[in-house]
């Protein structure tokens, strides 16, 4: 008696330990999940917050990308100096030394990187509309009317920011770069709370297959003499219960 309930508390372990896709926890996966949903509340907020406060985004966006091209100058250098004595090492010096001097402009006068940064993206901006005009007047394609509305749309972009250059490299790279925050946080955020509805319906749909002891349950087999239906061992399980009985009779 004791070597059967023995193998019936084992055949409920081996059963519960296979819950969950390809062996994993559904609670931490649920957990994984809720921290990326958290991190992509954080950064929505923070790309709403930097679009009410465009001019600190924009000083914050350009300090950010001053430290970044420091530390891709160091680092370029530093692989440089291990690959000497090659034909790639000058060019690896040239490569570091251009990344620590634009770093460095970059960190002492955010303002006028910014202004650059502006006018490099509204050039950029007008001619990539134009393009997208005359390719779509020249092709005509399926697709005609989707690209002239977003090459009409890069073209005026190009124009209200040249228009307000210099003043407007105040606000532009600060509500680029907040609208990516919140484009990309928006994202996380529902990727997190969407993986975490999947895990939970899944969890529960396995969790409905169970019989209370651990075990599945086949729909289409019912017990005679009654209407509640027969739960079915795994193959391990029920060689352990085997040897339980064995071991139970001598």
């Amino acid at each position: 008696m004791f070597g059967r309930d023995k193998a019936r508390a084992a055949a409920r372990d081996a059963t519960r330990d296979q819950e969950g896709p390809g062996g994993a926890d559904p609670r931490a996966l649920s957990r994984s999940f809720g921290w990326l949903a958290l991190l992509g509340a954080v950064l929505a907020v923070g790309g709403l917050v930097g679009l009410v406060y465009a001019g600190v985004a924009t000083l914050t966006s350009m300090l950010l990308f001053g430290w970044l091209l420091l530390v891709g100058g160091i680092v370029a250098l530093l692989h440089a100096v291990q690959s000497r004595g090659t034909s790639f090492f000058w060019l690896g010096v040239v490569v570091a030394a251009l990344n620590l001097a634009a770093g460095v402009v970059v960190i002492r006068r955010p303002d006028v990187a910014a202004e650059a940064l502006t006018m490099f993206a509204a050039l950029l901006f007008l001619t990539g509309g134009v393009f997208r005009l005359v390719g779509s007047l020249v092709v005509r394609g399926p697709q005609m009317a989707v690209t002239l509305l977003q090459g009409a749309f890069g073209v005026l972009l190009g124009v209200l920011v040249l228009a307000g250059w210099p003043s407007s490299s105040q606000y532009v790279i600060g509500c680029f770069f907040s609208l990516a925050l919140l484009f990309d946080g928006l994202g996380l955020l529902a990727t997190g709370i969407g993986a975490r509805r999947i895990i939970s319906l899944v969890s529960d749909a396995v969790g409905s297959g169970d019989d209370g002891d651990g075990r599945p349950v086949r729909p289409d087999r019912k017990v005679p003499g009654g209407g509640a239906q027969e739960a079915v061992q795994p193959e391990e399980p029920v060689k352990a219960a085997q040897e339980g009985q064995d071991q139970s009779r001598n």
